[in-house]
């Protein structure tokens, strides 16, 4: 098991505990929206099966289980979530101390208008941490019912489902440590918004070339842009600089 060596604030100090590194604010009020995406050095996102975990690696797999043990609730975009073959969270020991007075998993929450979601997704989350799913009126019917009966179905009136959206309802549930692993489209939603707090960016030791997208995607104008694409640069300064493996695990909160 690697070690990680911290490279900012404290250059050189080997005895690096993640959950406090990338501990949330103590007793949030309000929602505090954490990204966590993988780029290769020269800023692609996914790698050759389309898969994001192409740039993954054991250290980066240490760090995505750290945050998951340390948030109530992980969002994800519908697409992302079939790519990656999304399931609910499965408990771990590790995390008891993590989780204390809150449920052992943190639950999933989908945004999808299409409701193309896997039925393990909905169907085998455990009763404390249900899937959320997150959805617009004109959303297939049928399906629609389907998904209300196994999952917390939130529908929303208009023709997207916005950041504001999905910080809102998850207020109201309680669930203020998010955690979103993208995809690039609906990260780009959130910074476009001005709802991301932080981004967690692991940046893996490869070259991708060409091709591959980066980890926000859509500019205003572009076909399947988002909606709430902003083209105002967001100030972030950088709360610390690990490296394992070769990987360089950023820490970035907005101004």
């Amino acid at each position: 098991m690697s070690n990680f060596r911290e490279l900012l604030p404290v250059p050189g100090r080997t005895d690096v505990d993640l959950a406090e590194a990338y501990a949330y604010p103590l007793a949030p009020d309000r929602p505090w929206v954490r990204a966590n995406m993988v780029a290769s050095a020269d800023g692609g996102a996914v790698g050759p099966s389309g898969r994001s975990r192409d740039l993954s690696s054991d250290p980066d797999r240490r760090v995505m289980g750290v945050l998951r043990g340390l948030c109530d609730v992980v969002v994800v975009g519908a697409a992302t979530a079939r790519q990656e073959g999304y399931r609910p969270v499965r408990p771990r020991e590790v995390w008891a101390k993590l989780r204390e007075g809150r449920p052992t998993t943190p639950r999933i929450a989908v945004v999808s208008r299409s409701l193309e979601i896997d039925d393990e997704l909905l169907t085998t989350a455990p009763e404390e941490a249900r899937t959320i799913v997150f959805t617009v009126a004109d959303s297939p019917a049928e399906r629609r019912a389907f998904v209300a009966e196994h999952a917390d179905l939130v529908v929303v009136e208009g023709v997207s489902v916005s950041p504001g959206h999905i910080v809102n309802a998850l207020s109201e549930r309680g669930l203020y440590r998010v955690l979103t692993e993208g995809g690039p489209h609906l990260l780009a939603e959130f910074v476009g918004a001005g709802l991301l707090d932080e981004l967690c960016l692991t940046v893996s030791p490869h070259l991708l070339g060409s091709g591959s997208p980066r980890i926000v995607t859509g500019s205003p104008g572009t076909p399947g842009a988002p909606e709430h694409v902003s083209t105002k640069s967001t100030p972030v300064r950088m709360a610390h600089l690990l490296e394992a493996e070769g990987n360089l695990f950023t820490r970035y909160l907005r101004e």
